[in-house]
């Protein structure tokens, strides 16, 4: 399955799949939860996920044809199958990169744009300002073993609107932690009268040309590693204090202080302050990827 989404990924310029669909093939997750293998000539030549969510809400998925396989009608095969598997439930399938490719497949069976997230991209080339913490807030890095059920409350009272951040587990985070790429003097927690009341999670790309395993999850055409705002969040009590922009600004500095030269991150584009934030550091949008949805 990594390999038809390096695949994928190496055709279109962005990967097929997101880092929680990767980390569940990976490590496995709900018994709610799909995963659809459709086989050509012996060939792994598709595969499909979906999520298990709210019955009212329905459940959250992806799919990826290996390019050698596609314009046979295997992607729509795929999508019906999904269909056939929620029983009646609405569906949500992501496309990264809002291929057209991706919105002709929606289009014609029955989903339509419901949701779309923006990547942005900055520079760290260029000086990166100073951050400035609010006076009673230190900043230290997460202890494995010890920050863990802390952080999941405050990502949960930071995210209780989101519809995938807000509901991360103990589970989700040790999966994390199990990843290469982790790195706890890259995971800055913020702290008031020793309660955690922020945090910035940053993350390291490592690039593989042709879009290999990197791509597969992350920027869909870097030639080298890049950072990433992997997850920030802020208690709903500190909202207004600068510590979001505070915390930005102290994970960008540490991604810089590595030697990268470019950062990415995601951001809901209905979430008009946070992307306000971002492009006054310098962060410009570069790709987007769209949820489609289907009712019934």
């Amino acid at each position: 399955m990594r390999q038809l989404a390096d695949a994928a990924a190496a055709a279109d310029g962005v990967g097929p799949l997101s880092d929680q669909v990767l980390l569940h093939v990976r490590y496995g997750g709900t018994d709610a939860a799909h995963n659809l293998l459709l086989w050509r000539g012996g060939e792994l030549a598709g595969f499909a996920h979906l999520g298990g969510g709210d019955p009212a809400e329905g459940g959250s998925g992806e799919l990826a044809v290996h390019p050698a396989h596609r314009g046979r009608g295997l992607g729509t095969a795929l999508t019906r199958a999904l269909v056939a598997q929620a029983a009646g439930q609405p569906v949500m399938l992501w496309a990264h990169g809002e291929l057209p490719a991706a919105a002709r497949l929606a289009a014609s069976t029955g989903f339509s744009r419901a949701r779309a997230l923006w990547r942005m991209h900055r520079s760290l080339l260029p000086a990166v300002a100073e951050p400035r913490i609010a006076a009673g807030v230190t900043v230290r890095t997460f202890v494995p073993g010890q920050d863990e059920d802390d952080w999941i409350a405050l990502n949960g009272r930071a995210f209780a609107g989101h519809p995938e951040q807000g509901r991360w587990t103990r589970a989700d985070l040790d999966r994390r932690k199990r990843e290469p790429w982790f790195d706890p003097d890259g995971f800055f927690l913020a702290e008031r009268g020793g309660q955690l009341v922020g945090f910035h999670w940053t993350k390291i790309h490592t690039s593989v040309p042709g879009g290999g395993p990197a791509a597969a999850s992350g920027p869909p055409s870097a030639s080298g590693p890049v950072g990433e705002v992997y997850v920030i969040g802020v208690d709903p009590a500190e909202q207004g204090t600068g510590l979001g922009r505070a915390l930005t600004l102290i994970g960008l500095h540490y991604l810089r202080d590595r030697g990268l030269d470019g950062v990415m991150l995601y951001v809901d584009e209905t979430n008009t302050a946070a992307i306000r934030l971002y492009e006054s550091l310098g962060f410009s949008r570069v790709a987007t990827d769209v949820m489609y949805r289907r009712d019934s």
